[in-house]
């Protein structure tokens, strides 16, 4: 659940001006309510607490200029091959971490999970608007696979890998990296929390 400080009217704006429906506070504490996409937000004297299954909606709406690099970390989880599944993704820039999510996926295999995760990860550095991504995930498959190292055989993960080109080509320059899995800790637990909370 993002807290956001903010100028809250400010914040009000760029989201009216993106079509999010705005509702008075429910108590003399809350300034409004705002809904937009998946996410709900309220509003407090200078933050915004943001909660709902696609925080990123309002929180890419209301954060500072995203311009810039981030670094991407993706992980997917699989309980059975295939079997449920579920995605973690955490995004960092100079700032710290700008977000990070988990959510299930349903039934699928490890390697489409792996994907999965990416997709998400970079769908969210492009609404945040960077000009730039460093990305890091435990899975050499993936890496190997989007790098061009290797070749994907299987349809489905090459339709998976021509949505992550098409998310790539969003970006100035980015750069994609196998890293540990240790490494890679946040984005792991973040999917397997997921999938334990199913």
């Amino acid at each position: 659940m993002p807290v956001l400080d903010c100028d809250v009217e400010a914040a009000r704006a760029a989201l009216e001006d993106e079509g999010a429906e705005i509702t008075p506070g429910k108590t003399e504490h809350e300034r409004y309510h705002a809904d937009l996409g998946g996410a709900h937000a309220v509003a407090y004297d200078d933050s915004l607490v943001v909660q709902g299954t696609r925080p990123v909606d309002i929180t890419a709406v209301v954060a500072d200029d995203g311009s810039g690099r981030v670094h991407v970390y993706f992980d997917g989880a699989c309980r059975g091959n295939p079997g449920p599944s579920s995605v973690g993704w955490v995004l960092i820039d100079e700032d710290g971490i700008v977000d990070e999510g988990g959510e299930t996926i349903g039934r699928a295999t490890n390697n489409q999970a792996e994907y999965e995760a990416l997709i998400h990860g970079l769908e969210v550095a492009v609404q945040y608007g960077y000009d730039e991504a460093e990305i890091r995930g435990d899975s050499e498959l993936i890496v190997n696979q989007v790098t061009g190292a290797w070749n994907a055989n299987d349809p489905t993960l090459r339709e998976y890998r021509v949505r992550v080109h098409e998310l790539l080509a969003e970006f100035e320059d980015y750069s994609i990296t196998h890293v540990p899995r240790e490494t890679n800790d946040r984005a792991d637990n973040l999917a397997n929390e997921a999938l334990d909370h199913a």
